[in-house]
């Protein structure tokens, strides 16, 4: 008899964690496993906003996959943009862009997701996102550019516009990268002798009525006063109407002269999901409380794009997209899917949550440990606690330790690396949303490629 097939789409936090728990506990005769990703590295996502800082190197946030010296997952490098599941096949596209398809007895969908973008003219063309290690990349080198331009003009309206920062999202990932990069042109302006500090200005900009309002309004006030302490303009209430190259038009009918658009406005489930035909809950793969997909056999979904039901909350509630929730349901999609093979009983996704954390740089953050609410240094010491603890490689946890202890030390440094200058990171350029099949082109490309196949 062959070996059961296992697909794991997705090397996120839910994706990596499923597959570590499957190669623990399943034995190396018992299951075949197979991962579906781009890349062969787990990014760390909720530091992503100091590799754009400059305060992390790169390699510091990318957990390698093929670093345990027992790993045996087979990794496909490529994404997966359609699926089967009735013929229980997997459609892929490599890195090279050659279509393959991949059969399978279970599947674990952890496909992540996307940036949230709105039919917002010039939105796609001209923001950058911040959810891949190339974009953080890219991002800081964009900032240390326009302050390299705007030394260089003589043009007060051309200084003036290149100065000026818009983030666009009032959550964790838009209010830590406001916080990071404000501090990076902050400390960058005094090795440039003819720039006005005055004219670097940094907005925060959010439809919501308050910041990060998980966090509770004493600890929101608190992180808005660090903010606007460093001249961070916040405007909650507000969005973006139109987008151009060298400025922003908002809701509230200011035009911000600028280059730089930074878009974290959310996160929407990948646009795999939609090629499943499936029920879904806002866009999110509809599942139950183990995990699984109502009505079809071996289909387990967790993550940013499953619905999973929130079982402490109740009333329909479901878990929130965030690292913790994806983790903690990577082990038990795992368990789950292992008590399947085996034919015993699967258990419902219950959690306890461990607060929340929100590193602004330096020594401010804000923090909710188990419902204690700290800021200033206390919280930092437990923002960064929980990171490192967080992280899966004593290695990757060194390598952030060390950056942070030269970025306190040594301070910031402003080298340009220049690898990315000629090409765009837009948003159009970056989340390649338009590459998925339609559920009617999943059943032709899988009727077509196995019609002569026993």
């Amino acid at each position: 008899m062959t070996r059961p097939r296992i697909l794991v789409v997705g090397a996120g936090f839910a994706g990596v964690e499923c597959v570590r728990r499957l190669e623990r506990r399943l034995s190396p005769g018992e299951a075949d496993i197979t991962l579906v990703t781009p890349v062969s590295y787990q990014l760390y996502l909720p530091l992503l906003p100091q590799v754009a800082s400059g305060v992390l190197t790169p390699q510091s946030i990318a957990l390698s996959l093929r670093r345990s010296t027992k790993y045996r997952t087979r990794i496909i490098p490529g994404g997966a943009i359609g699926v089967d599941l009735r013929a229980k096949v997997c459609v892929i596209r490599t890195i090279t862009d050659r279509v393959v398809d991949e059969p399978y007895d279970y599947i674990v969908l952890a496909p992540g997701s996307v940036t949230r973008t709105f039919d917002i003219p010039g939105l796609v063309d001209h923001a950058f996102g911040l959810k891949t290690l190339a974009e953080a990349a890219y991002i800081r080198d964009h900032v240390i550019s326009q302050l390299d331009l705007a030394d260089a003009s003589d043009d007060p309206a051309e200084r003036a516009a290149r100065l000026q920062f818009v983030v666009v999202g009032g959550g964790y990932a838009g209010t830590e990268t406001a916080a990071c990069l404000q501090r990076l042109t902050h400390a960058a302006v005094q090795r440039y002798p003819r720039l006005d500090q005055s004219l670097i200005k940094w907005h925060l900009i959010d439809i919501a009525p308050k910041l990060m309002p998980e966090l509770g309004d004493k600890l929101g006030r608190s992180a808005q006063e660090y903010l606007r302490r460093r001249g961070v303009e916040i405007s909650l209430g507000v969005s973006v109407s139109r987008a151009g190259p060298e400025q922003v038009v908002l809701t509230d009918g200011r035009v911000v002269p600028t280059h730089t658009l930074i878009w974290t406005a959310g996160v929407v489930a990948s646009p795999l999901i939609a090629t499943l035909g499936a029920d879904t809950v806002k866009g999110r793969l509809a599942v139950t409380a183990e995990m699984t997909l109502p009505g079809y056999d071996g289909v387990f979904a967790l993550g940013d794009s499953a619905a999973v039901p929130d079982l402490d909350k109740g009333d329909g509630a479901v878990c929130p997209p965030t690292a913790q929730h994806a983790t903690r349901q990577g082990r038990q999609a795992a368990d789950n899917l292992i008590a399947a093979l085996r034919g015993r009983p699967m258990r419902p996704y219950r959690h306890r949550d461990l607060g929340l954390v929100v590193d602004l740089g330096g020594k401010d953050a804000v923090a909710r440990p188990l419902g204690l609410e700290l800021h200033g240094l206390p919280a930092q010491v437990v923002t960064r606690g929980y990171h490192l603890a967080a992280m899966r490689t004593n290695v990757a946890k060194t390598r952030v330790a060390t950056n942070w202890l030269l970025n306190a030390v040594a301070g910031d440094d402003f080298v340009r690396t220049g690898f990315q200058s000629r090409r765009p990171a837009t948003l159009k350029d970056s989340e390649y949303v338009h590459a998925y099949l339609t559920p009617e082109q999943v059943r032709e490309y899988v009727a077509r490629e196995h019609s002569g196949r026993p």
